[in-house]
């Protein structure tokens, strides 16, 4: 094959490895993510939060990402993530970190979404002549039916993939790089695309 002529990463982090957190283990995560919601600062009453939604968990860099989201009281809803490290399969979770932030721009505002988004930055990649790019994490809902699986397109590039888990998804893909921004995109059993949404609002 002759060189590529886009070396970019692709396929990154590994692929979910365990079902949806439940139990114990549900009630870990969440009492870090709460924690972190809590310290959340606004000048908004963002109500309490109701029961947290778990999103497929993703390793990257060594560090395992669960996304998490929760409507509150008032309508709010607050989302983020869980992260930790093992120094192998079976070790107990240590070096926990925990994300949290809150929007009131949700899927039950707005019934026209096909795809209900969150992203954070995780970390950062430096290509070819200092050319910089962000790693994000994304975690969604496909809102329409028929979706099996979730990509993540930089450009022409297809960068990652999830199969959706009870209508969720989590991917790890290089953004914001030589003027490309990520766009997700929602496929069917048959191959067909069934949704998409940029990360970014259109000007």
């Amino acid at each position: 094959m002759p060189p590529d002529q886009r070396p970019i990463p692709r396929y990154i982090a590994e692929p979910p490895q365990e079902s949806l957190p439940y139990g114990r283990w549900a009630d870990a995560l969440a009492e870090r993510f709460l924690h972190a919601c809590g310290g959340l600062t606004t000048d908004e009453d963002l109500g309490d939060p109701g029961e947290v939604t778990w999103f497929p968990d993703r390793t990257f860099g060594g560090r395992t990402y669960v996304p998490a989201s929760t409507t509150t009281s008032n309508g709010y809803e607050l989302f983020g993530y869980v992260s930790f490290e093992r120094e192998h399969e079976g070790a107990e979770a240590r070096g926990f970190h925990a994300y949290a932030d809150w929007t009131d721009e949700t899927a039950e505002a707005n019934p026209d979404w096909d795809l209900d988004l969150s992203d954070s930055e995780i970390s950062e990649w430096r290509g070819p002549q200092g050319r910089r790019g962000e790693i994000a994490l994304v975690w969604g809902v496909a809102l329409t039916q028929n979706g099996v699986v979730a990509t993540s397109e930089l450009g022409p590039t297809t960068t990652d993939q999830c199969a959706l888990i009870e209508d969720r998804f989590t991917l790890v893909s290089l953004d914001s790089y030589t003027g490309d921004y990520l766009e997700v995109k929602l496929w069917g059993a048959g191959g067909g695309e069934v949704a998409a949404e940029s990360l970014y609002e259109e000007e």
